[in-house]
């Protein structure tokens, strides 16, 4: 073979230009994107977190309320122990709370510390009544 014939003829082609970097930005904005969207997700889902601890909480003032109301009175050794032990939860709320705790707290005095007591009077139901109506959770 002749070696002339398998070469390539050195033509300079002036229409083709050298390659240009051109600057590509869509993985920084995709990177960015996912980021922004990613705290999004994170932040909601920390909210719907500290909603559900909140809801599922235990409220000691809501439980020791509805012990009270859920008194019997029929053992009243037993009831003035309870309301003199569970309305302390509630005595701390305002000064007028302070004071009818302090004032029902005295007047069951009288059922605690004996071995055989009587049922309450209705005067004493009645402040038990009265200071009921006062607890709110």
């Amino acid at each position: 073979m002749n070696t002339q014939e398998n070469k390539i003829p050195d033509i300079k082609i002036h229409d083709i230009k050298p390659i240009v970097d051109i600057q590509e930005y869509s993985f920084y904005y995709f990177l960015g994107i996912s980021f922004v969207a990613l705290l999004f997700v994170g932040a909601i889902a920390f909210l719907i977190y500290k909603y559900i601890k909140q809801k599922n909480a235990y409220n000691v003032k809501k439980e020791h309320l509805k012990i009270i109301n859920e008194l019997d009175f029929t053992n009243t050794k037993e009831s003035a122990y309870a309301i003199t032990l569970y309305g302390a939860t509630f005595k701390d709320d305002s000064d007028r709370h302070k004071e009818m705790y302090k004032n029902i707290v005295d007047r069951l005095e009288v059922y605690k510390y004996k071995k055989d007591v009587e049922v309450f009077d209705k005067e004493i139901l009645g402040y038990i009544d009265l200071y009921k109506g006062m607890l709110d959770v």
